[in-house]
C-alpha cells in the first residue's frame, strides 16, 4: 500500500498534469505528510487535520481555512485508497474572503506608472525598460500577470504583430498587438539583445541575472512605483493591483463598443474568448 507521502506526490502529479500549479498547496501537503509521519498517524482524521491546520497558532483564520482546504482536496482523493479517511467538510472551518474591489486606472495614472518605471535603477540599464514594457503590455493586452511573466522571446512575432499566450490549463491563444505596442516591444527587444550580448535567455522579460522576472519582485516594484506616483500611501497594505489592468482593458473594450453603436451583448463572447474568462 502506498504511504501517505507517496499518495500526496501522486495526487500533486495528477492535478499538475491537468494544468494546476498547486504551488502553495504542494508545499502545504508535503508539510502535512511530515506532520502525520511524526505522529505515526495511519488515517486522516478531522482531529489531525485541525491540529495541523491551526499552525502557526497565531495565524489568521484565512490561513487556517486555506490549510484545511488543501487537505480537503487531497482527502477526497485519498479516500479511494484508505476508506477510513475522514474528509473535512466545508463547514469545518468556513471562511469567505472579501473580494477585492476592482480599480479602473485612468490613462494619466498608467502614463505616470510607465514614466516612473523609467526612473528605476539596476539591471545594467535594462531594468527600467523591462518594467516600462512589461507594465505597458499588461495595460493594453488584458494578459494575466502569469501569462506575461511566462512569455518567451519566440512567442512575440514582431513582423505579424502577434503574441502567442500560454494560458491556464495549457490553452494557447493569439493576441494581436496595436502598431504602437509592437514598436515598444521592438525597442525593448533591441535593448534586450544588446544587454544579452550574445548570451541566451528563454523568456522575453528578464532580470539582470538573465532569469525570468520573479513574481514577488514584480509585486514589490509595482507597489514601490504606485507609492511613488501617489496611487498608494506609504503605509497602505491595499490598493490598485496589477490584475486591475485586466479589468481596465475589458472595460475600455466595452465602452468602445457602446460608443461605436455595436451590439455589445452579441459581441461579449468575443471578449470572453479573447480573455479566456471561462477557464
Amino acid at each position: 500500500m502506498n504511504t501517505l507521502r507517496e499518495a500526496v506526490q501522486s495526487y500533486l502529479a495528477l492535478r499538475r498534469g491537468l494544468g494546476f500549479k498547486l504551488l502553495l498547496a504542494g508545499n502545504a501537503l508535503q508539510d502535512f505528510a511530515t506532520f502525520m509521519e511524526k505522529r505515526r498517524a495511519v488515517h486522516i482524521t478531522l482531529r489531525r487535520v485541525l491540529q495541523w491546520a491551526q499552525q502557526p497558532k497565531y495565524a489568521q483564520l484565512a490561513t487556517w481555512a486555506a490549510r484545511v482546504g488543501y487537505v480537503r482536496g487531497f482527502a477526497q482523493y485519498y479516500s479511494a485508497i484508505d476508506p477510513h479517511t475522514e474528509i473535512p467538510p466545508c463547514a469545518l472551518m468556513p471562511y469567505r474572503p472579501r473580494r477585492a474591489k476592482p480599480y479602473l486606472y485612468s490613462s494619466a495614472e498608467i502614463e505616470a506608472l510607465l514614466q516612473a518605471a523609467l526612473t528605476l535603477s539596476g539591471g545594467m540599464g535594462l531594468r527600467p525598460w523591462t518594467y516600462y514594457c512589461f507594465l505597458g503590455l499588461l495595460s493594453v493586452s488584458g494578459l494575466r500577470l502569469g501569462e506575461a511573466l511566462d512569455l518567451r522571446r519566440e512567442d512575440v512575432d514582431l513582423n505579424e504583430g502577434i503574441v502567442t499566450v500560454r494560458g491556464k490549463f495549457g490553452k494557447i491563444r493569439m493576441v494581436p498587438l496595436h502598431a504602437s505596442t509592437r514598436q515598444v516591444l521592438a525597442d525593448y527587444v533591441t535593448r534586450r539583445e544588446r544587454f544579452l550580448a550574445g548570451r541566451s535567455a528563454l523568456h522575453l522579460f528578464v532580470s539582470s541575472t538573465l532569469n525570468p522576472l520573479h513574481r514577488a519582485d514584480v509585486y514589490r516594484t509595482f507597489h514601490a512605483l504606485s507609492r511613488q506616483i501617489g496611487l498608494r500611501s506609504p503605509t497602505a497594505t491595499h490598493g490598485p493591483r496589477l490584475h486591475d489592468f485586466r479589468h481596465r482593458f475589458a472595460t475600455e473594450i466595452l465602452l468602445q463598443w457602446y460608443r461605436n453603436g455595436e451590439d455589445v451583448e452579441h459581441r461579449l463572447p468575443l471578449l470572453s474568448t479573447y480573455l479566456v474568462l471561462l477557464c
